[in-house]
């Protein structure tokens, strides 16, 4: 399929949950479509404010194409434009936890972020939703 549909963002969802608690860490997880637009969502008992943390990393990754912590990088290397970038599109989070979903072509249709972990826990979280598609 060439866009996320909402059966695939609540499959993406439901195995992020899985792979949190199999963690035992209480986080909450974002599923954005190739638009940076909210599909589903999960607060897992974390507290409120890591909600649009996650939903800033899934919306950076699918915006620009690229696991959110790997803008991180481009932007420390922009010096004075990197505040312009993370300022735009209603701020931008570049730590790790957001990650690109492909369809089987290779298009990024969607992003999952994961936030209330340490960046590495995040990561491995929102991976989790991102590949139980293809």
């Amino acid at each position: 399929m060439a866009e996320l549909q909402y059966k695939q963002a609540e499959k993406a969802l439901l195995a992020a949950v899985e792979k949190a608690r199999s963690m035992d860490i209480a986080v909450s997880i974002a599923v954005v479509d190739a638009g940076g637009h909210l599909m589903a969502l999960a607060r897992l008992d974390s507290v409120y404010g890591v909600v649009d943390f996650a939903l800033k990393k899934a919306r950076t990754a699918v915006m620009f194409g690229v696991d959110s912590e790997v803008m991180g990088s481009i932007i420390s290397g922009a010096d004075i434009h990197g505040y312009g970038m993370l300022n735009s599109n209603e701020g931008l989070l570049t730590i790790a936890g957001g990650v690109v979903i492909r369809n089987s072509d290779g298009k990024v249709i969607g992003a999952v972020g994961s936030s209330g972990g340490t960046p590495e826990q995040d990561k491995e979280i929102a991976q989790a939703g991102a590949t139980s598609l293809y």
